[in-house]
């Protein structure tokens, strides 16, 4: 099974810095699984056969059937509200630089960049060191006390 890594920096605001500081990281791992992206797709309408089927994956020169992109993305808010029940994830962007596959095993992880201020960057990498996924975030936090996981 291929590990990767996902870095993904945020920037967030509300409250002090006694607790929650810059440089802070959160971590989880996730598998998507073939009844994940089948689950997706019906809430989503997106029937896509890049995700779905195989061969289709396969004919179209990848190795495997695809996780979508807005998939992947999903996990970095489920990290912060998993920690911070009840923030708000207020905005995002987002640049896809290559393919999560289903069965990969994903490991996000979350670094706090401002407590207060602008938009900060954050980066995706798998385990070899390449770039995946990269954008921005801003979330806003009900408190600056993470819970355990």
């Amino acid at each position: 099974m291929i590990k990767r890594t996902l870095f993904y920096y945020m920037s967030v605001s509300r409250y002090s810095t006694s607790l929650l500081k810059t440089g802070d990281k959160l971590k989880q791992t996730r598998i998507f699984s073939s009844q994940d992206l089948v689950d997706f797709s019906k809430v989503t309408l997106d029937a896509n056969p890049l995700h779905l089927d195989s061969e289709y994956a396969r004919n179209g020169g990848f190795k495997a059937i695809l996780v979508p992109g807005m998939l992947v993305a999903s996990f970095f808010p489920r990290i912060i509200a998993t920690h911070f029940p009840g923030a708000v994830y207020a905005s995002q962007t987002l640049h896809f630089r290559l393919p999560v596959y289903v069965e990969e095993e994903i490991t996000g992880e979350v670094e706090a960049t401002s407590i207060r201020g602008s938009k900060n960057k954050y980066m995706c990498y798998n385990n070899t060191g390449v770039l995946v996924l990269d954008g921005e975030a801003m979330a806003v936090l009900p408190t600056l006390c993470p819970t355990q996981s």
